[in-house]
């Protein structure tokens, strides 16, 4: 088992908590994520490593509740346990001194961009990070990607912090002020990947994106994360997380990622009502 070292919540909804995973923590790399079940019962869900400390013994997991196992695993308090957790998994982010790199992080997907970044900026590289988020209290991890990052960009949809609008409006103000960009990776809903890649393949701007299927073994027997790039057949856990953007059918994965929206509803309104019960 391994044992939640702290938790606190970032949001209403998003909350942190790094883990004890000692043997994960010495060799998880940017981009790598986990496995893990809440209890015996419980679904298998992969989760990005947000950070780690080799040396102390932990990985730190940033989660949104949206789901009935994300909504157990909010319920957890430091010094319970998480019954098993497998990783790390994926490949890693391929790092190295590109020159300037554009990291992108939507919502959730700000917490995988942390490693990413901190990696690109200690292989040379300068980072400018764009974090965006509906509303302000969605916008994560500022002080971390402010420390991972040569500049910080802040967008919201409806203007409640930094400057209203899309992340994909940053991105162009870039590219129209001259900005040299020599990588951008982008990390959030798979509706924002979509559109930052349609954006730099106007510009050839070379795009990876890093995807979150449905997911259930982690190691390419089941093929629930299956997705198509350049016409051919990846599986997100053993193939990626990461793929060019310009590549992947996005409009294949959405519909995918929608097949089971109503059981996903049903399982989430049953575990709500037993924890009611109880």
């Amino acid at each position: 088992m391994n044992t939640i070292l702290e938790k606190e919540f970032l949001s209403p909804q998003v909350f942190r908590m790094k883990v004890e995973a000692p043997e994960i923590a010495k060799k998880r790399k940017a981009g790598q994520f986990i496995i893990l079940r809440v209890n015996e019962s419980g679904e298998r869900i992969p989760l990005t490593i947000a950070d780690a400390d080799p040396a102390a013994g932990w990985i730190e997991l940033v989660v949104q509740a949206v789901g009935a196992t994300t909504k157990a695993l909010s319920e957890k308090k430091a010094g319970d346990s998480i019954i098993d957790m497998a990783g790390p998994l994926g490949r890693p982010t391929h790092i190295e001194k590109h020159g300037t790199v554009v990291m992108v992080g939507g919502g959730i997907g700000i917490a995988p961009a942390h490693p990413i970044a901190q990696a690109m900026k200690a292989a040379g590289n300068t980072v400018i990070s764009i974090l965006g988020g509906r509303s302000k209290e969605l916008v994560i991890m500022e002080d971390k990607m402010r420390a991972a990052s040569d500049e910080v960009i802040i967008t919201t949809d409806d203007g409640s912090y930094g400057t209203k609008g899309l992340v994909t409006d940053a991105i162009q103000k870039l590219i129209d002020g001259g900005r040299k960009i020599d990588m951008v990776i982008a990390i959030g809903p798979p509706v924002m990947m979509k559109f930052v890649s349609l954006l730099t393949k106007k510009y050839n701007i070379p795009t990876q994106v890093s995807l979150n299927t449905i997911m259930i073994d982690g190691t390419g027997m089941c093929g629930g994360c299956r997705v198509t790039v350049g016409n051919e057949s990846k599986f997100v856990c053993v193939d990626g997380p990461e793929f060019d953007g310009h590549l992947v059918n996005f409009d294949e994965m959405i519909q995918r990622l929608g097949m089971y929206r109503d059981l996903e509803k049903e399982s989430l309104d049953h575990a709500c009502k037993i924890g009611l019960d109880r």
